[in-house]
């Protein structure tokens, strides 16, 4: 029977098979260039392809709900924003500015917003609404969530769970204990899947901070940006414990790099 003790390494190693190394945009004025392994039978446009068919049923289903928001005031500064913001993607991925961009906003009290594969972008009028963002608040929002499009950091989960999924089928094979396995999972959990997830926020807070400045966006909004979304939050788990950055250690990011995107926002300005 295959000891406990050898399952990491059986795990990179399922991990590293079909898996590319690659950089899916430029590191930028705030230098973003950690490379990303990604599973090669997963391509970019079957991702894309996923997401924009969930992309449609939410529509359909908001439309379905009387709550699409399509010429309310709310609606028409999210569209204009992200005009603003698409211009601008080809600085970290020239490629990007092919993709089939959309923008819709939601009417709901939610406090949420994405920007999914392939350039879908969905708001909720109460993120704008509860928080009174300004247009510069909602471009830090809306820049941090291109971001995670560019840097497909969508694919890269999705190829991080397939890794795992093979690792644990290889595993039950090799007659690896059930006790074993569920260690594994929550080593994979807490070492991999977790600092992962902060490390993608990070990388989207910086690369989005840099889209808004390219855009004319105040990068300092992203410092009441969230100063108004941790208050909203509430309570917040260990960092440790979160897919998010603690919010200290999340300001503290941006204020060091926002010199650095200073000069692109005064030119665009």
């Amino acid at each position: 029977m295959l000891r406990s003790y050898r399952l990491p390494v059986m795990l990179g190693a399922v991990l590293l098979v079909g898996c590319q190394a690659v950089n899916t945009t430029s590191g930028g004025a705030v230098g973003v260039d950690r490379k990303q392994y990604m599973f090669s039978m997963l391509s970019t446009e079957q991702v894309n392809e996923m997401y924009a068919q969930s992309y449609r049923e939410t529509l359909q289903a908001a439309a379905s709900k009387g709550v699409l928001a399509k010429s309310t005031p709310t609606a028409q500064r999210v569209e204009r924003i992200a005009r603003n913001l698409i211009r601008h993607v080809p600085a970290f991925r020239p490629d990007a500015a092919n993709w089939n961009w959309e923008v819709a906003v939601i009417d709901s009290p939610e406090l949420n917003a994405s920007a999914g594969p392939g350039g879908k972008i969905l708001f909720y009028s109460g993120l704008i609404e509860k928080l009174n963002l300004t247009d510069d608040e909602i471009a830090a929002v809306m820049g941090h969530e291109i971001a995670h499009a560019l840097r497909e950091h969508g694919r890269e989960a999705l190829s991080r769970a397939m890794g795992v999924q093979m690792a644990t089928q290889v595993g039950s094979a090799l007659g690896v204990g059930q006790g074993s396995l569920q260690m594994a999972n929550v080593g994979v959990e807490y070492l991999m899947n977790l600092p992962h997830s902060r490390s993608n926020e990070r990388e989207a807070d910086l690369i989005g901070l840099e889209l808004a400045a390219r855009a004319g966006y105040d990068p300092n909004a992203a410092l009441t940006l969230w100063q108004k979304m941790s208050q909203a939050g509430g309570a917040n788990p260990p960092e440790f414990l979160s897919t998010h950055p603690a919010p200290e250690n999340r300001m503290e990011l941006l204020r060091q790099t926002i010199p650095k995107v200073e000069p692109l926002y005064r030119q665009a300005r």
